[in-house]
């Protein structure tokens, strides 16, 4: 005989089931029945927030550097309002996090009662999915579905809303060993006949380029994608979410391409004969402009979970529909059973053109004593941290420096918003990092102004003894709003700096925490050690960085990839 629990009892129990170690949320009236259940039970550690944004996007990082589902609950109106950011920056990006939100009575739903909102309606268009549960015998079931859709496919959020009543109703516990879904079913194997015809393509590429997106990340298989890339000797770049994808330190990676790409990666993608695209989606940032991406004699082989992803964007000669690892893992034993060899006198060629972009050395800046440029603080923290640090980032400026002057060599390492370019994810993110990974070193890269968009986790980040070191590249102003003012507005720095920024290192202190402020070069990397060394603090190096330095290479929107700016000088 089943055992009788209560709907907020079943979600606790469901919870445990999955193996969920850690919640982010935060109480309200229409949860507070699925509260009292979660302070009766010890399966999992709930993580009390300060604002709901902050609970999703704690959430996501968890989910980002585990590979786990992310967990958060809010509570009705307010709550679920509150929490559409953190649920539109995961689906952009792909992340699996299933989010519960309280609700109305389903009898006061539509009579616009206390603190009642559409859930289902406002969160549809930014999750994979959502259910609103009216009868508590189908809580259990639909939190089994919600699991499996944000965990397989193409990941994303899924959305449960939970009315009261559901939550204090009782029904007979059970949850399924195992979820058919007649709609949804995902295709993981790639066919095998597309898998040999872009083998061949491969093999028969006189300019090859391999690019590599988050879904290498997602799918776990930068252990496939280093070993087919060493193994065919091509050139590798990989995206913004795609980093740490195949390895930084290898001669074969190009380094970053897009929009604020290497010289180099957006040269060679332009000029191949040949684009292997594996876990990317061509996206406006990456490729730029499409008509000028577009390249007769060119041809594209696209592996992708997503099959709507596939010649959305660019039109592609073999397309691959499958999980990244799986396709992989059948075209390196193809590539084993077979013994086959590339045209390797013109991949020696290739390489030649290849390192002479190179040598136009693109990420080289001024470096003085006098100011500090944000390039060298990252490149310090990289000596510091070793190259083996997790990183959060925020959005900006201080995002893309992040990107291009801390090379990764792991995936999982490199966590920011890509997608949706949503500030203030940083140190939420930096929490969820940690409390995924206690004992390895965090470090949060923000600016003054995403930093103070949830600076208020700073609270529980004191509360749970999280201690991820930020390093808070202080311009004072709105630094890529400048620059785009700077190259497209005539210089017209219109609301684009802030003239009543706190006193940070105050502020830090004034939440248990410990400011440091740097203002001269020279003291940089020993600020930065110091940081380093308190391993049981959370420490904030506040540092006075060049107000006028740009971010490049860059491309401006609507040109093309190889219409690139390489400095200031070049306008």
């Amino acid at each position: 005989m089943s055992l009788e629990m209560t709907g907020s009892e079943i979600l606790v129990r469901c919870l445990a089931e999955e193996g969920v170690e850690h919640v982010f949320g935060y109480p309200g009236g229409a949860v507070l029945y699925i509260y009292d259940a979660i302070y009766n039970q010890d399966k999992f550690q709930h993580i009390l927030v300060r604002h709901e944004q902050a609970a999703i996007h704690a959430a996501d990082a968890y989910a980002r550097s585990s590979g786990k589902v992310g967990v958060a609950i809010v509570t009705s109106g307010p709550g679920v309002t509150n929490a559409i950011t953190g649920l539109a920056t995961a689906y952009m990006d792909s992340i699996p996090i299933v989010v519960f939100s309280g609700q109305v009575p389903t009898h006061y739903i539509g009579q616009d009662a206390f603190q009642e909102s559409d859930a289902v309606g406002i969160t549809r268009p930014c999750v994979k999915h959502n259910f609103l549960v009216k009868d508590v015998r189908d809580l259990a079931e639909t939190i089994k579905k919600a699991f499996f859709i944000a965990s397989s496919g193409r990941p994303g959020p899924v959305l449960i809303d939970v009315p009261k009543d559901v939550s204090m109703l009782t029904a007979p516990y059970h949850y399924p060993k195992e979820i058919d879904m007649r709609s949804y079913k995902p295709i993981d194997k790639g066919h095998t006949g597309q898998i040999r015809k872009a083998l061949q393509l491969m093999l028969q590429a006189e300019r090859p380029v391999i690019y590599a997106g988050g879904g290498v990340i997602l799918s776990d298989s930068a252990p496939e994608l280093n070993q087919l890339v060493d193994r065919l000797g091509y050139p590798c770049t990989n995206t913004l979410m795609g980093l740490g994808g195949y390895r930084a330190s290898s001669d074969k990676y190009l380094g970053m391409l897009g929009m604020h790409g290497t010289y180099e990666a957006n040269q060679a993608v332009q000029n191949c004969d040949l684009l292997i695209a594996i876990g990317a989606r061509f996206d406006d940032r990456v490729i730029g402009n499409p008509d000028h991406f577009s390249q007769s004699g060119r041809k594209i082989i696209h592996i992708d979970i997503d099959p709507s992803s596939i010649s959305k964007r660019v039109r592609v000669d073999v397309p691959i529909v499958g999980n990244v690892k799986d396709v992989l893992k059948e075209m390196l034993a193809q590539l084993d059973g077979a013994h086959p060899k590339n045209n390797a006198k013109a991949l020696e060629a290739w390489w030649k053109r290849i390192n002479e972009w190179r040598s136009i050395e693109c990420l080289r800046y001024e470096k003085t004593d006098h100011i500090i440029k944000p390039q060298f603080v990252i490149e310090k923290l990289w000596e510091v941290t070793k190259g083996d640090a997790f990183i959060t980032s925020d959005v900006g400026q201080h995002q893309m420096w992040a990107a291009q002057y801390y090379p990764f060599d792991k995936p999982r390492r490199w966590f920011n918003s890509g997608g949706l370019g949503t500030m203030g994810v940083g140190l939420p993110y930096a929490m969820g990092v940690q409390l995924a990974n206690p004992k390895a070193t965090v470090a949060c890269v923000t600016g003054e102004a995403s930093f103070q968009m949830n600076i208020q986790e700073l609270g529980t980040c004191r509360q749970y003894g999280l201690t991820p070191k930020i390093i808070l590249l202080n311009n004072g102003v709105l630094g890529m709003v400048r620059q785009w003012q700077r190259l497209e507005y005539e210089s017209r720095f219109s609301e684009s700096y802030m003239n009543a920024l706190p006193d940070f290192e105050k502020l830090v202190e004034s939440y248990g925490h410990v400011g440091i402020r740097v203002e001269k070069a020279a003291d940089v990397e020993g600020a930065m050690r110091d940081a380093f060394a308190e391993k049981g603090k959370l420490v904030v190096v506040n540092i006075q960085t060049d107000p006028d330095e740009n971010v490049w290479p860059m491309v401006r929107a609507g040109q093309g990839l190889t219409e690139m700016i390489l400095s200031m000088e070049e306008l």
